[in-house]
């Protein structure tokens, strides 16, 4: 087996694989299977080799369940045929004990999905509990997660996550259920008492996150006094995108002290987040532009008070600090129907029952347990 280089044209590849470049040329030219200009460095590459006549086969995986196959015809001419592979999909649950990763969390029944898919279906779940949950500073040791999901498999054996079907978080003792539910051709994720997962707030500015710091008193890094830190720190790479954490309006785009390069948001009912030491603004971001939840509004640096890039996020509600935890936790979506109550509660004793049918192991590695006392 070999793999496409950066930048390396795919006739050396062919050739590399057995193909004499007359051939190889040929081939691509014939082949409207495939723009060799398109290949992705480490594209694998396997070939079968005809003791009488050199390669008799050239294989090209474009992605997990699509191939191009290169064949030596009786004429001893080549063809390319692209090739999609069927895949049988059943459903599985993982899980585990809250002790180190998220992705460690797969542990219970991660026999299901190779290491790389785990790390999916992690980053799956968080995308559904973001308005919920802030899994880098929410979950303790101890805590417990279990998720039911489809599990995709190909005839090559090549396995991936599907769609995650419901899932429970026991956080400090109080659940956190989620479930996908289907009205008519719409699908969404509803918490267990039949609210919309989506929400006014997420409940992190960051995507991909982990809060070096958390609401309450700390020793300053720079001025080494002990002071109110309002508000959370989210240590990132500089660079990393910072999103609104609902709707509103930029009311503050600019310098601020120690803060550095900062940016404030309103929102409705009272709310303003602030989101400071920031390396720069995304485009189009100033005073009196409105802004979607989620959206990038700047981007994670190390301006004013700053030791390391990292973002400092605050939460101010009638223009008093309110510890974003608390402040966040309440903000629930919309609920379903009440014509659709009876059916969403019977699909979720099926489904739950499923979960509740899996034991979760004791010790085995979980999810990201935050630091209450910071890095």
């Amino acid at each position: 087996m070999d793999t496409v280089k950066r930048g390396e044209p795919l006739l050396a590849v062919l050739e590399r694989a057995g193909m004499p470049r007359d051939e190889a040329t040929r081939a691509l030219l014939a082949s409207d299977a495939i723009d060799a200009r398109k290949i992705r460095a480490g594209t694998t590459v396997t070939s079968t080799i005809s003791a009488d006549s050199g390669a008799a086969e050239v294989v090209l995986q474009l992605a997990i369940d699509r191939l191009v196959r290169f064949t030596r015809t009786a004429s001893a001419t080549w063809a390319g045929k692209e090739e999609r592979l069927p895949w049988s999909t059943d459903t599985v649950v993982v899980g585990g004990t809250v002790t180190s990763t998220l992705t460690a969390a797969i542990a219970s029944g991660a026999e299901a999905f190779p290491s790389n898919v785990r790390s999916e279906v992690a980053y799956a779940l968080a995308d559904i509990l973001e308005y919920r949950v802030d899994l880098s500073r929410d979950l303790r040791t101890g805590d417990s997660i279990k998720v039911l999901i489809e599990r995709q498999r190909a005839s090559n054996g090549a396995v991936r996550a599907g769609e995650v079907i419901a899932a429970r978080l026991t956080i400090d003792g109080r659940p956190v259920e989620t479930m996908r539910f289907a009205q008519g051709t719409k699908v969404a994720y509803y918490d267990g008492d039949g609210k919309s997962m989506r929400a006014a707030f997420l409940r992190a500015p960051l995507a991909f996150r982990r809060i070096s710091s958390v609401f309450g008193l700390r020793r300053h890094p720079i001025l080494g006094t002990v002071r109110a830190h309002q508000g959370m720190d989210y240590a990132a790479p500089r660079g990393t995108p910072v999103r609104a954490l609902g709707d509103g309006t930029v009311i503050f785009a600019g310098w601020k002290g120690g803060y550095g390069r900062v940016l404030e948001i309103r929102h409705r009912n009272g709310f303003v987040t602030r989101y400071g030491h920031l390396n720069g603004f995304a485009s189009g971001i100033r005073r009196g532009t409105s802004v979607s939840i989620a959206r990038t509004v700047a981007y994670v640096g190390t301006t004013g008070l700053s030791t390391a890039p990292h973002l400092h996020f605050e939460v101010l509600v009638g223009g008093k600090h309110r510890d974003p935890r608390v402040a966040l936790r309440n903000v629930t979506g919309e609920p379903l129907a009440a014509g659709l109550r009876s059916t969403f509660i019977q699909l979720k004793t099926r489904l739950f029952s499923r979960l509740d049918a899996t034991p979760t192991p004791a010790k085995v590695a979980g999810v990201a347990v935050a630091n209450p006392n910071g890095d």
